[in-house]
């Protein structure tokens, strides 16, 4: 498909800097093939039935961008993927005299050797490997914010508390699952009140996110590799969930991507622990998730591609296009939507 059918203008003034307080009160704009209508995050129990299943994205975002020296070359890291206990593959400015071997220093006992490259992308080695490598990033990283949060400084103390789930604890990703970033614990009590089941899965989001699509048909994208993990018991739930009439609500499009990894043809789930790099694109069909929560996307971005394929081309560009006339805000830190899925996504 023409990567230009997925364009639209958005005034920058809709692009939302910070989080509303509380995170709930954020507004949540209901999308079916019937109604759109206006509500907050806190009705979100209202708009769910007892039995259905909630899958969330436990990861935690790790503060994966670093200042380091080649000599004395100023060398600015971001991490996007892990590949082993100390190993991530980076984006790395100036990246153009990086050569195999050499070394970046970012502190007394913390350095990185480039084993791989691939233009302005490489493959570092650490000399700190698990828990230790971890610790170090969070005393001489910072939070990656995504390119259209701007702060002068970088992300500041604010940011370390907004810009994560109230939830997270699997350490590994660089951008958050923003859908996510709406819970409390209000809003969980409220949930399970209804008879909403919560289950949780991992997802490490990458920096590669946030990347533009540069082609003009989407079959020429390739999308980066994220790792997720799907625990067996957490997928014998939600398959009892299902056959019990309860539906599967993903809330971001992390979730729904790996539980559609996960999904045989009939919808039946499997543990699952690997890369995932699925592109979905209006025509995909859908083999487990009924509901999708999510936040407002960028245009031309695969995200917006995702909300086309699962609620339908037009109807999405009508709702953004109401969503911009009413004041959502949009991104990470703005406003969601709820998404009921159509089977005819080209059409509808």
């Amino acid at each position: 498909m023409k990567v230009d059918l997925f364009n639209f203008f958005l005034p920058p003034e809709r692009i939302a800097v910070r989080p509303v307080s509380p995170r709930d009160s954020a507004r949540l704009l209901k999308v079916s093939p019937k109604v759109m209508n206006g509500h907050l995050v806190r009705d979100l129990p209202a708009m769910l039935s007892p039995g259905d299943v909630l899958v969330l994205n436990d990861t935690r975002v790790l503060p994966a961008r670093l200042t380091g020296r080649r000599g004395e070359a100023h060398i600015e890291v971001t991490l996007h993927q892990m590949q082993g206990d100390d190993q991530w593959d980076a984006f790395v400015r100036p990246a153009k005299r990086l050569k195999i071997g050499q070394e970046i220093l970012f502190a007394d006992g913390f350095s990185s050797r480039v084993v791989a490259r691939d233009g302005g992308e490489v493959r570092l080695e650490f000399n700190l490997r698990g828990e230790e490598l971890c610790a170090a990033l969070e005393c001489h990283g910072t939070l990656p914010l995504p390119p259209y949060i701007p702060r002068e400084k970088g992300a500041d103390e604010r940011d370390s508390i907004d810009y994560q789930t109230i939830y997270a604890k699997s350490d590994g990703a660089v951008a958050a699952p923003t859908a996510g970033l709406h819970m409390t614990p209000d809003l969980f009590a409220a949930l399970e009140k209804r008879g909403v089941i919560l289950e949780f899965i991992t997802l490490h989001v990458g920096a590669g996110t946030f990347l533009p699509v540069r082609v003009d048909d989407t079959r020429n994208h390739v999308m980066h590799g994220e790792w997720g993990e799907l625990d067996s018991a957490v997928a014998a739930r939600i398959n009892r969930a299902r056959a019990a009439g309860g539906r599967v609500v993903a809330v971001g499009s992390t979730s729904l991507r790996i539980l559609e990894c996960a999904a045989d043809d009939s919808g039946s789930l499997s543990a699952f622990s690997g890369v995932i790099d699925l592109f979905i694109v209006p025509g995909y069909r859908f083999k487990v998730v009924d509901l999708m929560m999510t936040n407002f996307h960028l245009p031309r971005s695969t995200l917006f591609m995702l909300v086309c394929a699962f609620a339908g081309m037009k109807r999405m560009r009508s709702a953004y296009e109401r969503a911009i006339a009413d004041g959502y805000r949009f991104y990470s830190y703005g406003d969601a939507c709820l998404l009921h899925r159509t089977d005819d996504a080209v059409n509808s």
